[in-house]
Parts: structure tokens; sequence; C-alpha cells
């Protein structure tokens, strides 16, 4: 498997070359450029096209949140985790918004940011979970339908109910009997059918519409 390419956004550097003697561990990923400001941030995701941005929220000379909305706009595909000292709860609403799949605090341990990462590469939700607790009880989810599921099959309903367990696709093939690129094709159909950019939101429009009420 090819290495995942990972820009790190951050205007300290000593938080940057923390960042990269993390990376250097692990095989799955590779360093390849740094930036210390928002602007710097976005010019080198459409230069380098990283599969990951590991990208703090509050820099000198423009929002972190705001690089994040144009990255996410521009190359939906690239995976952008937050990393910052910030925890409350509308800055973590606005982040996961603007199209973060991680959250992770900087007074937390590498050990996160590398679950964040091993999240990533196997398709899973990156967000830390005790920042996924706040969210949850946050978090509103708009929807027209007099049915929160009314455009999923029943199937579908299944597999977004093991999701919003924190089931990994490797547990809900086993559990539905099916093939993991099954389970990938029904994701990417339920985050379609209710607009929804990755497994975090997801997961948070299942818990918050009880989606047990409807298996």
């Amino acid at each position: 498997m090819t290495a995942l390419k990972v820009l790190l956004v951050d205007d300290h550097e000593v938080v940057r070359k923390g960042l990269k003697y993390v990376l250097d561990d692990l095989e799955d990923f590779t360093f390849v450029g740094e930036a210390s400001s928002s602007k710097v941030a976005i010019i080198m995701t459409a230069e380098l096209r990283p599969d990951v941005v590991i990208l703090d929220i509050r820099m000198p000379g423009g929002s972190g949140l705001d690089a994040c909305r144009a990255i996410h706009e521009d190359y939906p595909n690239i995976s952008i985790i937050i990393l910052t000292s910030y925890a409350d709860d509308e800055t973590i609403a606005e982040a996961i918004q603007a199209g973060a799949v991680g959250y992770i605090l900087k007074d937390g341990s590498t050990d996160e940011l590398v679950r964040a990462l091993t999240a990533i590469k196997n398709g899973e939700a990156a967000l830390d979970p005790a920042i996924t607790r706040k969210v949850l009880g946050m978090m509103q989810h708009k929807s027209s339908k007099t049915h929160p599921f009314a455009d999923l099959s029943e199937r579908e309903v299944e597999v977004l109910h093991l999701i919003s367990e924190g089931k990994t696709n490797a547990v809900i093939a086993e559990a539905l009997i099916l093939s993991e690129k099954t389970i990938r094709n029904y994701i990417s159909a339920i985050f379609m059918k209710l607009n929804l950019k990755n497994r975090v939101e997801a997961a948070i429009y299942a818990v918050q519409n009880r989606i047990q009420d409807y298996l």
C-alpha cells in the first residue's frame, strides 16, 4: 500500500518538528511539506495534493477554519485533522462543519494523533472519542423528511446504526455477512443520500435521530 502523504500546518516550528518525528515512525504515512499559515497551507495543498492535512486552527494571518473550508471545498477527498489547544463546543462544531474528520487536542498524547491517522488509513472515523461525546449533545442536522432515514434502504439503516456504535468497516462486514467493499459502497450511498461529509457526521445524525427506533 502506498504511504499517505501528509501536510503539516502550524505556526509553531517546535510543533511541526514534533509532528514530523511522529510521522517518521509511521510506515503508512510520509511527510511531504509544512506551512506556518493558512494562506500558505491552501497554496501548498494545491501544489502537493496531500492525502491528509494536519491543521492548526489559530494562526497569524488567517483562521485555520477558513483554510479547512477552502481545502475541503476544492479537495473533498483530502482528510483534514484539526490539531489545536481549543476545545470549546462552538469551535469543535465549526471545525466539523468546515469538513474536518478529526479534532485532536495539543495537550493530548501523540497516541491520539496516531489513532486518528490510522483510522483515516482504514476509512474509519478519526474524531477523538471525548470530542465526539461533546458534539453529540450539541450539533443538529437539518432534515426535511418526516422520517429521518426515509431515503435509506433497510440495509443502509443497519449499516448506519453500526457506524453510530463506532464499528469499523471490517466489523460491520462480519456482522452483516458482507464484503468490506460492499460496506464501503453502502456508506458512500448513505453519505450521498443524507448529504453527510464523513463518518463523524453520520454517527451524530444517527444518534440524534434515534436510529435504534427505526431498526
